[in-house]
């Protein structure tokens, strides 16, 4: 026993140090860096998924800064002797005398493309997931200024970045806020920067207008009235969109019996914003319509009190088409867009609509109010009618619209009501490039027979059972509809995010801008055309 302790010592004693030193600096990355340098930004990098355990497959950019660094990514990454898996991250610090972290991260197989089944594209959708990932790891170490690989996609990559970092902390006290990060793409390893930069703008934009209506979603109640609402939306616009800010009387000298009715109950007045983007001219605009409920408590026919907090994000579909307008107007699309957001609370009071009240629409259409909870229908019905006096070439409405549509698709897609296959067609194509799914739903005449069969008006704002209340909601609006270019999103799904997309936070997500946005996009260059 004795001998072989000594032989052992013996063997430690002639190992060479400088060779135990050179493996510790090759695992830890350590080198001595001059402390005057910036400390505190740091990098992200691409790498694909690949079972070998002998090489690494880098994205372009991530290959160069290898190249770069003497091969040290690699060789730390190789040491491991674990290939990253899609989503999976490695660390690794003072690699670089510019950047105090290299945050790698694996952004899926190369050339995913769209999957059928899921209708998205993976691997923009990895991309964004991958990125998203890392700069939320980055900023839990304090770094304040990331460099972002394009990893392939520069507008997917910029998406990513700036859809993950969003956060509504605006009423928190200072030290609990998320501290602000800069992030840029890495631009310094491509041949064509000019190119790149234009994607990486685009793809900021594109999420700057999710964040706007996330931003909107999130405001408490107290804070973001009708009337506040207005004023938030003119500031954010003024510069590129005309924004009108019609009262309570307008409405009236409107005949808007339908939408005045949800806001008889609350003491907050009722706005009506009517928005322009001229992008071109045109005698037929794309109209977009939002549901603008700022906090619904279902009025007499009251929500149970557990969750009713989140129904500040009742006003999900007007704050959609406000983001989306935000990004439209930015990137400058040529297309001619007009905006109609009725504004209003639902609230129970002596004044209030009760069950069974029949009010009138613009349109000349009573209808007999059965569940002051179906409030949306109402005060779309207006803006439907309101909309189609401009002779638009399409009309797509947003809302939050019914706990059905939460039922028949989750958090999975947001629902979509049309009677043009056409528009489906680009919608969903649109919703591809987004990741953002929508999935069509019927628009049966089994439905409308639902809410026409109407003991005291022409029709009844609920369906009279809870069987299929989505494609009910839909049927009631179809009545306050000539264009034949109609798309209704029922968002009621998405509204809020708890998970299911890697690459936003919890919280209202302000789905389905993006997709929207992709869609006017894809007008606007058929209009050109």
């Amino acid at each position: 026993m004795a001998a072989s302790i000594v032989k052992r010592v013996s063997r430690v004693k002639k190992l060479n140090v400088s060779h135990i030193s050179a493996r510790y600096k090759l695992l830890t990355g350590f080198r001595h860096f001059s402390t005057s340098k910036q400390w505190n930004k740091a990098l992200v990098l691409g790498v694909y998924e690949n079972e070998s355990t002998d090489s690494i497959d880098f994205t372009g950019t991530a290959r160069k800064f290898d190249e770069k660094a003497d091969g040290k990514i690699s060789q730390l990454l190789l040491t491991v002797k674990k290939p990253l898996k899609c989503g999976k991250t490695r660390t690794l610090h003072a690699v670089d005398p510019e950047f105090s972290s290299v945050l790698v991260t694996c952004i899926g197989k190369r050339g995913e493309g769209y999957d059928e089944l899921e209708t998205v594209d993976k691997g923009r959708e990895s991309i964004r997931a991958a990125v998203a990932k890392a700069v939320l790891q980055l900023r839990e170490l304090g770094e304040n200024e990331i460099e972002v690989d394009s990893c392939g996609d520069t507008e997917a990559s910029a998406e990513g970045c700036h859809l993950a970092l969003f956060s509504y902390d605006d009423l928190k006290a200072e030290k609990s806020r998320k501290p602000a990060v800069r992030i840029s793409c890495a631009t310094r390893y491509s041949q064509d920067k000019n190119s790149m930069e234009k994607e990486w703008r685009k793809g900021a934009i594109l999420a700057e207008g999710q964040n706007l209506s996330r931003r909107l979603m999130e405001m408490p109640a107290n804070l973001l009235t009708p009337t506040k609402f207005a004023e938030i939306i003119k500031e954010q616009l003024a510069d590129k969109c005309e924004v009108l800010v019609r009262d309570k009387d307008w409405a009236e000298s409107m005949k808007m019996g339908s939408f005045l009715s949800v806001a008889r109950g609350s003491v907050e007045p009722p706005v009506f914003l009517e928005i322009e983007y001229k992008g071109r001219q045109s005698d037929s605009p794309l109209a977009l319509v939002g549901k603008g409920v700022t906090f619904d408590t279902g009025g007499i026919s009251i929500k149970p009190s557990q969750g009713m907090d989140a129904m500040r994000g009742d006003m999900g579909g007007a704050a959609c088409v406000a983001g989306s307008l935000l990004s439209v107007s930015k990137l400058q699309l040529p297309v001619h867009v007009k905006a109609f957001i009725p504004l209003c609370e639902n609230m129970p009071s002596g004044s209030a609509t009760k069950p069974g009240d029949v009010v009138t629409a613009m349109n000349g259409k009573t209808i007999q109010v059965d569940n002051t909870d179906a409030e949306g229908r109402l005060i779309l019905a207006d803006a439907l009618c309101y909309s189609e006096q401009f002779n638009p070439s399409l009309i797509l409405d947003m809302a939050t619209l019914t706990g059905a549509i939460d039922v028949a698709l989750g958090a999975g897609a947001a629902g979509v009501f049309t009677n043009s296959e056409n528009m489906w067609n680009k919608l969903q194509k649109a919703s591809v490039r987004s990741g953002d799914r929508v999935w069509r739903m019927p628009l049966f005449n089994h439905y409308t027979k639902k809410i026409t069969e109407c003991q005291l008006a022409d029709l009844n704002n609920i369906g009279g059972s809870r069987s299929g209340g989505a494609c009910t909601a839909a049927a009631f609006l179809k009545e306050f509809v000539n264009n034949k270019n109609w798309l209704h999103l029922d968002i009621a799904g998405v509204m809020s995010n708890s998970g299911d997309v890697a690459y936003l936070g919890k919280g209202m997500s302000g789905r389905p801008t993006r997709t929207v946005i992709e869609f006017i996009n894809l007008m606007s260059k058929e209009t050109k055309n």
